[in-house]
């Protein structure tokens, strides 16, 4: 049963990704990239308590391991994803909400590379055909031109790519680190991991956003109705992908997870007005063609 629930897990989180991102990016101008990004995490850290709840309610005789081997991969994924989400905001605002979720994707080959390097993940010649193709079209996609819809694509391509490096980097993290905690059962693994990650992740930007910037902190909590559905649309996505890392290789499930960005170039066209020229278009078909291949593990 667990062997297919990375699918329907990385699919459903895809789409929560897409509203959490839309509601962070709404946030941007009050609250400034990093404002935003503690939105997150804050305000999805209840969500995620209460999601740990239920799943030892109903999986009580977890043995959860807290071993060095876990909270080193927690933390170093935590502060890659914490860089990653910061950078793919200031991607989406500079050169376009559908752009820099495609820039995201990024993270595909990264993690294919440190899957293979790191934690031994063997994928098929198949896959690797998908990472490839994948590859071209997000070069296509980072090049430059007259029409793009950002007001400054050039730098919102670099810090697309730089968001794209680090989710991968986190994303073999947090499979390492759910298979570390409790490997027998991976829902109860997922949650928890998610939860001790954004508890870090949180009390650590608060605290940076006191010292730093404390008319951002202001601005999150003001504004903590859209925080709040962010943060629940984030604890849903994050639990997704935890739970799809801990049951499949980190390439497959991002290869797969590409599904957000048809979905993101409807919600930039509906709620930022944006619109996609023939060349971004081609080069999004190009990386779905690519992704298939990969998840094809």
């Amino acid at each position: 049963m667990f062997n297919l629930l990375w699918i329907p897990a990385t699919i459903a989180a895809s789409f929560f990704q897409v509203a959490r991102n839309a509601l962070q990016r709404g946030l941007m101008p009050s609250t400034g990239p990093w404002g935003a990004t503690l939105v997150r995490f804050l305000f999805g850290l209840p969500f995620s308590i209460l999601f740990v709840a239920i799943a030892v309610w109903l999986t009580p005789s977890v043995r959860p391991q807290l071993t060095q081997v876990f909270w080193a991969a927690a933390m170093s994924g935590a502060l890659a994803q914490v860089l990653a989400t910061a950078s793919l905001l200031t991607a989406m605002q500079r050169a376009g909400f559908a752009v820099g979720t495609a820039l995201q994707q990024s993270a595909l080959p990264l993690s294919a590379v440190v899957g293979l390097l790191v934690f031994h993940d063997n994928l098929t010649a198949l896959s690797w055909l998908g990472v490839a193709i994948t590859t071209a079209g997000l070069l296509v996609l980072t090049w430059p031109t007259r029409q793009s819809t950002g007001p400054k694509p050039v730098s919102g391509a670099l810090f697309g790519l730089l968001s794209g490096l680090c989710f991968g980097f986190s994303l073999n993290a947090f499979r390492h680190a759910s298979l570390a905690l409790e490997p027998n059962h991976p829902v109860f693994s997922a949650v928890a991991s998610v939860a001790v990650v954004q508890a870090v992740q949180a009390f650590f930007l608060t605290l940076v956003l006191m010292l730093r910037d404390r008319g951002a902190l202001r601005a999150v909590m003001a504004g903590w109705r859209e925080s709040l559905a962010a943060g629940l649309c984030g604890a849903v996505a994050s639990s997704g992908w935890f739970l799809a890392l801990a049951l499949a290789p980190a390439a497959p499930v991002r290869a797969l997870g590409v599904v957000e960005a048809p979905i993101a170039a409807v919600a930039g066209r509906r709620f930022f007005r944006e619109r996609l020229h023939p060349q971004q278009i081609l080069a999004g078909g190009a990386v779905l063609v690519g992704v298939m291949l990969t998840a094809l593990h």
